[in-house]
C-alpha cells in the first residue's frame, strides 16, 4: 500500500485522539465549575465533595498530562514522516495563532 495513503490514516487517527482528549477535558472542566456551582446553590460547607472534588482535579492534571503527551507524539510522528520520505503535508488543521484582531472580535 502507498506509503502516503498510510500516513493519512495514522494522521487521521491522531488528530481523532488529540480531539478526544481535548473534549475530555472540557468535559472534566465543565464538571468541575458544575460541582462548584451546585455547593453554592444548595449552600453545603466547602468540605462537602471535596474528597470527589480532589480526585477530579486530579483527573484533570492526568488528562492534561494525556495532552501533553500526545502533543509530543504528534511531534515525533512528524519526524517519523520525514524519515520516510512523505513530504506531503498530513495536517490538514488551520494551526495559525489567533491575532490580536481576531481576539478583539470575540470580545
Amino acid at each position: 500500500m502507498d506509503k502516503v495513503f498510510v500516513a493519512k490514516r495514522v494522521a487521521s487517527k491522531l488528530r481523532s485522539a488529540e480531539h478526544s482528549i481535548d473534549a475530555a477535558l472540557i468535559e472534566a472542566s465543565e464538571l468541575v465549575s458544575e460541582l462548584l456551582r451546585a455547593r453554592k446553590e444548595v449552600g453545603v460547607a466547602a468540605n462537602v465533595g471535596d474528597a470527589a472534588m480532589a480526585k477530579l482535579t486530579a483527573a484533570l492534571s492526568a488528562l492534561s498530562d494525556a495532552r501533553t503527551s500526545m502533543v509530543g507524539a504528534h511531534t515525533e510522528l512528524a519526524e517519523v514522516q520525514l524519515r520516510v520520505g512523505i513530504r506531503t503535508r498530513m495536517d490538514t488543521e488551520d494551526k495559525a495563532e489567533p491575532t490580536t484582531a481576531s481576539l478583539r472580535e470575540v470580545a
